[in-house]
């Protein structure tokens, strides 16, 4: 079970944290960083397993790559945000977290535009 090894590594570098932060405090940080890179590495490919489903289905259906590699590109921007953010607020920057987030979320929107548009051409043809 992948989930018993994540929460695992994760509790290992909790405590570590704990331990090393009243010895090496500016190591911390560099010790949640990698933590997470070896919990998205652990699931890297359960996530390439999601991605080749959602192709397979966008292919069955005729979606246009298009709309389907700017919801992936959304998906990831989301996440890469929150990683980022997180790994800010651990820092106790939480100023700088709020500027991550707020910089994905208009990310997203920009990369939601040709769908966004797609749709109201689409409604705008309907109306007579």
């Amino acid at each position: 079970m992948e989930i018993l090894q994540i929460v695992g590594l994760g509790l290992i570098a909790a405590i570590l944290i704990v331990v090393v932060k009243q010895q090496r405090p500016e190591v911390v940080i560099q010790l949640s960083i990698a933590a997470g890179v070896i919990i998205f590495i652990l699931i890297l490919e359960k996530i390439s397993g999601v991605f080749s489903v959602i192709e397979e289905l966008s292919n069955r259906a005729d979606i246009d790559r298009l709309y389907l590699s700017t919801i992936l590109k959304i998906i990831g921007t989301a996440y890469i945000g929150e990683f980022g953010a997180q790994i800010c607020r651990d820092a106790g920057e939480s100023a700088v977290a709020a500027k991550i987030e707020l910089a994905a979320k208009i990310l997203v929107i920009i990369l939601a535009m040709p769908i966004i548009v797609a749709l109201l051409e689409s409604i705008i043809r309907l109306i007579p």
